[in-house]
């Protein structure tokens, strides 16, 4: 076969080869293989060229490979042989001794300095500069202007294969942006859950861009979600709602990230922002209707005291009035300790403290109240049956009691124990009915399925002991 029937099929075959797919790095994989092959090259490099870094970046090799762990090879057009044909829009030839040559650049991890030859054309896309390839040669090599016409053929013809396969990489990655973000707005419209939501987005954000780690940064200062582990770039995103910043968004790759990819991490920010701002309103509806709920029954507490107050044979107004003064208080605090915390328990050594300083306060009581509480917790409505119980109690020991009074919380054998004794005259010297005791042992046995014991030897010791 005379050598322009060879270089046609060679250009044939080559050209079929590399189209027979769309995917871009396999269709320069498929490059660099078929030009070695067709000018029977020992080695092809096949750089694509970067508009926005411009920038020709090496992206298939044949014959050879770059080092792992190292940075990719890149030169801008006009440095080294291969940047000088694609600045020159032409053909370089170089027979013997290529490294020696003044427009030679080397890359530490490419082991080029082993090559005699080399052949270098650029990619043109029409006039568009698409990248540049070259094929070298352990051995000189004189490669003919037949050779260097078929490989200018083939990089023509390539030119247009690697377009459409960009244009196939690029619809396939806005295919993987628009199903990211349709899952963040999934998970944003369906959870009720902010924790949800915000675990959702990170989590996508990782796969979308291939993130090493990422977080969600509160206005706080506080991490909301946190993912992965950091890498050697990062990006930092303002989530804003209503022209406010609410937060950050972090992400974190060991490689440097792309304009395509910021653009799709701001879409993430945006609907980040959305999620932390539904995931809030949602909580603030849900704490609404707790506490709108607690204080409905916090209520219907206030008015059960106030109806059985004035069912009682006390005379002294005054007195009574007081006394339902430091019951709604004592409501009050079980109250605000639930608000502040947003928890559906309370911590029980917190509000008893609370509690004896408000009535030590109240009465205007000059003894000593000694205090050992354990910590233990306790859900809110058991709470406030528990705070009406102590205030009662402590109350009478302040009143009626001597000059010290001791308080005891602890848990045992799986109930709660709390204790009050005080260093009076006893039962005798202290009230053994009226309204007061009425409502603790009601509490105790209805609403926390206790016992109350009262113990008269040197003073008074009234224990409650109910399951915790």
């Amino acid at each position: 076969m005379d050598a322009p029937a060879k270089h046609l099929r060679l250009l044939t075959e080559t050209i079929a080869a590399v189209n027979s797919t769309l995917d871009l790095e396999e269709v320069l994989g498929l490059v660099a293989r078929k030009v070695a092959e067709a000018l029977d090259a020992d080695a092809c490099f096949v750089y694509l060229y970067d508009d926005q870094a411009g920038e020709l970046v090496l992206r298939a090799t044949h014959g050879t490979r770059v080092e792992e762990m190292t940075r990719t090879p890149r030169m801008k057009p006009g440095e080294g042989i291969t940047g000088t044909a694609a600045a020159e829009r032409a053909p370089i030839m170089i027979p013997a001794q290529a490294h020696l040559d003044e427009r030679f650049k080397a890359f530490p991890n490419l082991p080029e300095d082993q090559y005699e030859s080399i052949l270098a054309v650029p990619i043109l896309a029409r006039t568009k500069l698409a990248g540049a390839l070259n094929v070298r040669t352990i051995e000189p090599r004189e490669f003919s202007q037949a050779e260097i016409d078929l490989l200018v053929a083939i990089a023509g013809q390539v030119a247009q294969t690697i377009e459409h396969a960009k244009l196939y990489a690029d619809a396939q990655a806005r295919v993987s942006e628009l199903e990211a973000l349709a899952k963040i707005s999934e998970a944003v419209s369906e959870s009720l859950y902010l924790e949800e939501s915000l675990e959702a987005i990170v989590k996508t954000t990782m796969e979308a861009v291939g993130a090493t780690g990422a977080a969600l940064v509160l206005e706080d200062g506080n991490i909301a979600w946190p993912g992965g582990r950091a890498g050697a770039h990062a990006i930092r995103l303002p989530l804003r709602w209503k022209r406010r910043d609410i937060g950050e968004l972090v992400c974190d790759r060991d490689i440097p990230f792309t304009e395509p990819e910021r653009a799709l991490l701001t879409s993430i920010a945006h609907h980040a922002a959305v999620a932390l701002e539904h995931g809030r309103a949602v909580m603030r509806g849900v704490l609404a209707q707790e506490i709108h709920h607690r204080v409905k029954n916090n209520l219907q507490t206030v008015a059960s005291l106030l109806r059985l107050q004035a069912r009682s044979d006390e005379v002294d107004p005054r007195k009574a009035l007081e006394d339902s003064v430091n019951r709604i208080l004592a409501i009050a605090a079980v109250h605000e300790v639930l608000t502040q915390r947003r928890d559906e328990e309370v911590e029980l050594d917190e509000l008893l403290d609370r509690l004896r300083a408000m009535l030590v306060q109240g009465l205007g009581a000059e003894k000593h109240v000694e205090t050992e509480l354990a910590q233990i917790s306790l859900a809110g409505d058991r709470a406030t049956a528990l705070a009406l119980v102590f205030s009662e109690l402590l109350q009478n020991a302040l009143e009626h009691g001597g000059s010290s009074v001791r308080v005891e919380l602890a848990q045992r054998n799986g109930q709660v124990v709390l204790a009050i004794a005080d260093d009076g005259a006893g039962i005798d010297g202290e009230a053994g009915g009226g309204t007061g005791l009425s409502i603790v042992r009601a509490l105790v046995r209805d609403e926390l399925r206790g016992t109350l014991e009262l113990n008269s030897n040197g003073g008074l010791r009234a224990e409650v002991v109910f399951p915790a």
